[in-house]
């Protein structure tokens, strides 16, 4: 069994896939012209890299230097834990 484990302060995320969308009309809206997600799920995190975040959590991130990949059929993008945005956290009230 393989597994990825980024290194030098890197995050590993699991990209949300989008489903296929339509217009009021009724018309397809193309991959293409979509903005692409920048949220997802942390698999795994360098050693080190950050404090803040855990595997399992949920973030928004910043795809500028992002890394695409594909590993066993899934969608994936490593980033650096500096480029993490924000998470998303259970309160009980704002």
């Amino acid at each position: 069994m393989k597994k990825i484990q980024p290194i030098n302060a890197n995050v590993l995320i699991k990209v949300d896939v989008q489903k296929e969308e339509r217009s009021p009309g009724g018309i397809i809206i193309p991959d293409t012209a979509k903005e692409k997600s920048r949220e997802g799920e942390i698999v795994a995190i360098a050693a080190g890299a950050s404090e803040e975040i855990s595997v399992g959590e949920r973030v928004i991130y910043d795809d500028s230097s992002s890394t695409q990949i594909k590993f066993e059929g899934e969608e994936y993008v490593i980033v650096p834990a500096s480029d993490i945005l924000a998470k998303y956290v259970e309160v009980d009230s704002i």
